[in-house]
């Protein structure tokens, strides 16, 4: 029903057009909720609007049903549309600190999916790589079949679209891993070198000439010496028999030789007609670097939803992995290499952004911050502080006290009255702060 894949792209039937009106319109309100900074986001605004979207799923399951176009391979606009609804979302639902629901996985699964295939057009990879990957895969996973038996044969609607998001993801990564597989323990660890020095050129591509030219002489060493180990152009094992794994290290090595040349020959990396793609993808990353230091004080899930955007537009320049001139004719290999390695760091630092949100509501985040802030003080204190008295702690019991203050009937209320998400997390954190003051407190009487 809403395949991400799409071979073709039909028009919009009669029946279908009342479901696209109203996801335009869900799609809009959610963009205008997202502009809005002057005001915490209302858990009962998003959940509100999050059932309608599913009430439009419904019926959007109908009309495929009845037309007969319920089968994973048809895609229209309405689905492009559909898509970008669950991603903003699944924002939404991390801001409001609902991270452990089915909704909240959606865009961290594109987001996954996005780093998948950009490692399968470089390949450019180790087991290591994909680990993180694979552990929060089988997390949501996990989070899937719970909610599937709880509901019995009657999934939910984002049950079913977040199933078939993973199950790409699965595939995909199973993709991945079968490339490392067949290569033999003897000759893995010169295959992870190779990556690293892959890695090392990809990067060098994005610098200057004279600034690349040293660690380009050093990498050039490195690969002659392991070009050096091949015996009649062969890699052996230590049993004297020629190392399964052949075809990915050589053509790893040889291609690591071709990017080599390409940094050390003189001239600007990528070609003035890729220059803007350029420039976007490196102001990007430099915003998404600068998130990821200060997100736990300005980040809101939401504002990732542009970087999204603008990402997508980016990759859907590339045709078959590859970016194209204006003429027409793919762009020189050494701006490929320069043009794939930001794409791919930008999606990886979306990705880590995503993963870092916190399982708290917005409305608690500056509770949260400052307890995080005070445990992280009175871990120095004990650490490093010395003999301390209790004028020394009065400030620290002070501040305590006063978050403590904000609760009513044991629970962090915000604004409205309601109880935000996050009240586990932000107890924990006040608890450990009370155990690290009174041990200090102890150690004081005791001296």
């Amino acid at each position: 029903m809403f395949s991400t894949e799409p071979l073709r792209k039909p028009t919009i039937s009669a029946a279908e057009q009342p479901v696209l009106n109203r996801l335009v319109g869900i799609r809009n309100q959610l963009a205008a909720l997202k502009k809005d900074r002057g005001n915490y986001y209302r858990p009962n605004d998003i959940v509100g609007l999050y059932n309608d979207l599913l009430a439009q799923v419904w019926a959007l399951y109908g009309v495929r049903t009845s037309e007969h176009n319920d089968n994973d391979a048809y895609k229209n606009r309405l689905d492009a549309v559909l898509d970008e609804c669950f991603q903003l979302f699944s924002l939404f639902y991390l801001a409001l600190g609902k991270n452990k629901e089915v909704p909240a996985t959606y865009v961290q699964l594109v987001t996954i999916k996005q780093n998948f295939e950009l490692l399968n057009d470089t390949g450019i990879y180790t087991d290591d790589d994909l680990e993180p990957f694979k552990v929060r895969l089988l997390e949501i996973r996990q989070l899937i079949d719970a909610e599937v038996s709880r509901n019995g044969d009657e999934p939910k609607p984002e049950v079913l679209l977040v199933s078939r998001r993973l199950r790409q993801c699965e595939t995909e990564l199973g993709l991945l891993e079968e490339t490392t597989r067949v290569i033999s323990d003897d000759l893995m660890p010169v295959y992870e070198e190779l990556v690293h020095i892959r890695r090392r050129l990809t990067a060098l591509s994005v610098l200057a000439h004279a600034a690349a030219a040293p660690e380009a002489k050093e990498l050039q060493r490195r690969l002659i010496a392991i070009d050096d180990m091949r015996v009649d152009d062969r890699f052996i094992d230590s049993a004297g028999c020629v190392a399964a794994g052949q075809t990915q290290v050589v053509g790893l090595l040889e291609e690591s030789f071709e990017r080599l040349h390409d940094v050390q020959a003189e001239g600007s990396a990528v070609p003035p007609d890729m220059a803007p793609v350029y420039e976007r993808l490196v102001e990007i990353r430099v915003q998404l670097d600068k998130l990821l230091l200060t997100s736990r004080w300005t980040l809101r899930e939401t504002d990732l939803w542009s970087y999204q955007v603008q990402l997508h537009d980016i990759d859907e320049m590339r045709r078959n992995g590859q970016f194209h001139g204006l003429s027409g004719e793919p762009a020189p290999a050494q701006a490929q290499a320069a043009l794939n390695f930001l794409l791919h760091k930008c999606y990886n630092l979306v990705y880590k952004l995503l993963s870092s949100s916190e399982p708290v509501a917005e409305t608690l985040m500056p509770v949260h911050n400052q307890l995080r802030t005070l445990r992280r003080c009175l871990h120095e204190v004990k650490k490093y502080g010395g003999p301390l008295s209790a004028r020394d702690l009065y400030p620290y019991q002070m501040k305590l006290s006063s978050i403590d203050n904000l609760r009513t009937d044991g629970k962090f209320l915000d604004d409205e009255g309601y109880i935000p998400e996050g009240q586990g997390v932000v107890m924990s954190l006040l608890n450990e702060c009370y155990d690290l003051l009174y041990e200090l407190m102890a150690a004081e009487v005791d001296e």
